[in-house]
């Protein structure tokens, strides 16, 4: 094998609470992640041209070492003995400073083709190991079902669930910097947090929209200004329920079936940057 292709798929946050700040000066966290269906594409090729990493990318400055994906294949190249030199093309789709886990999912993705490519022979937890050495999301990256993130990220459990969430994304002209968001909120004493994840959790697993819907929730939003409208928005043009993802600043609404999420579409699309998706994947019973 010496080309492979990986589709890296954005999350939403259907939950997010900041618990405290820790020692290290990263962040307890327990939130609820879901996969959906918007995707950037990563191509990674063998090539003898070169014994190092070159990264080809439709995104200025994301090039060369300021991409994740080249922290990844350093780390990588000085564990492994076998890897040699790579040619990297991402396509990006997902909106960055978005709140949807655009790096991560892209570091992880690039993680699981050098796997392959170079027969590496790593497990899901060796993998989720050498993710959480680059960033506390990417260990999430590898799974597709919902899940439940605890620690800075790294502590997963699964979320065995077949709901079925047809989603709009919007994502505003402004972005949030994800280390300014924390200090928004290590200044915010008095934010009393709303603890859905285990309400959240039952709703996943009964497949039940609307209950999902009603119990969104990302302690984020108290730090940012100009999220409601864009909310109520999306409630106007029929979402169940909203939320900003992640630090933002990208905001989703839920809808109940795929045509009025269409004819949402319609109405926001010449507003925003807005994205059509559902939720990926479907946990089926072996």
């Amino acid at each position: 094998m010496n080309k492979i292709y990986k589709k890296a798929r954005a999350k939403i946050n259907l939950t997010l609470n900041v618990l405290d700040k820790r020692e290290d000066n990263y962040h307890n966290i327990e939130s609820v992640f879901q996969k959906v269906s918007l995707y950037d594409e990563i191509y990674v090729s063998k090539t003898n041209k070169h014994d190092d990493i070159r990264i080809e990318t439709n995104v200025a400055n994301l090039e060369g070492e300021n991409n994740i994906i080249y922290k990844a294949y350093q780390l990588l190249k000085n564990k492994y003995i076998q890897i040699k030199g790579v040619d990297v093309v991402l396509k990006k789709n997902i909106p960055v400073q978005a709140g949807l886990g655009g790096g991560s999912t892209d570091c992880g993705g690039f993680i699981e083709c050098m796997n392959k490519l170079f027969d590496l022979k790593l497990s899901r937890r060796d993998m989720q190991d050498i993710g959480a050495k680059l960033g506390a999301d990417v260990p999430s990256t590898f799974y597709n079902i919902p899940i439940i993130a605890r620690g800075i990220g790294e502590k997963i459990e699964e979320i065995k669930s077949n709901a079925k969430l047809y989603i709009l994304i919007i994502k505003p002209e402004f972005s949030c910097n994800t280390k300014e968001m924390y200090e928004k909120l290590d200044k915010g004493n008095s934010i009393c947090q709303k603890y859905n994840t285990e309400i959240m959790r039952r709703a996943l697993e009964e497949g039940d929209i609307i209950k999902i819907a009603n119990n969104l929730y990302n302690v984020f939003e108290t730090a940012v200004e100009d999220i409601e409208n864009i909310k109520n928005e999306l409630l106007s043009v029929g979402a169940i329920g909203s939320l900003m993802s992640g630090s933002g600043s990208a905001v989703y609404g839920i809808f109940e079936n795929k045509n009025r999420a269409k004819i949402g579409y319609e109405t926001m699309k010449s507003k925003y940057r807005t994205y059509y998706c559902v939720s990926y994947k479907m946990w089926r019973k072996e």
